[in-house]
């Protein structure tokens, strides 16, 4: 073969076995697939099994509204009768990742940007998202935050409790 066919071929087979022996020292002995011991999960079977352990032990921080429910359950009935029913307890109140022990009351997220981030209208009539009340945050009780005037357990006006 000619010069200019072998350069350029070499070259190639210089880089893939460059990236092979680099592969071969950056990623650990243990990564690799492991199909069947955890089920099927977003990884295809690839993970590193030094790691399980250490999954193991971290903490969930997002605990899911089903813990709301059996201490707050005025406010749960609240929350599933109204429109926000879709909505977990932890998009507004925070992670419960130690609650109720530690902080023994969840910090509650009151801002305007909260409720912005669905109600403000987009101006697309043909969306999903048409579907959902939306004001024009100028327009409507500009600077003002959303709970002064909707409880967003019941966020009708009618009903302020």
């Amino acid at each position: 073969m000619k010069n200019h066919v072998l350069r350029p071929l070499w070259l190639a087979i210089v880089f893939v076995a460059a990236i092979l022996l680099a592969r071969y020292y950056v990623v650990p002995s243990d990564f690799g697939v492991h199909p069947g011991v955890h089920g099927k999960s977003f990884t295809y079977g690839f993970y590193r099994q030094g790691d399980i352990q250490d999954w193991k032990n971290f903490k969930v921080k997002y605990r899911g509204r089903d813990l709301c429910a059996d201490c707050h359950d005025k406010e749960f009935a609240k929350i599933k009768a109204s429109p926000h029913s879709i909505i977990q307890c932890e998009n507004c109140h925070g992670p419960a990742i130690d609650h109720p022990d530690n902080p023994a009351t969840l910090k509650i997220n009151r801002s305007r940007a909260l409720c912005l981030r669905c109600h403000a209208d987009l101006g697309y009539p043909d969306s999903n998202r048409a579907q959902i009340p939306g004001i024009d945050p100028k327009e409507h009780n500009a600077g003002e935050a959303c709970v002064d005037c909707h409880n967003p357990h019941n966020p009708d006006l009618e009903d302020m409790e």
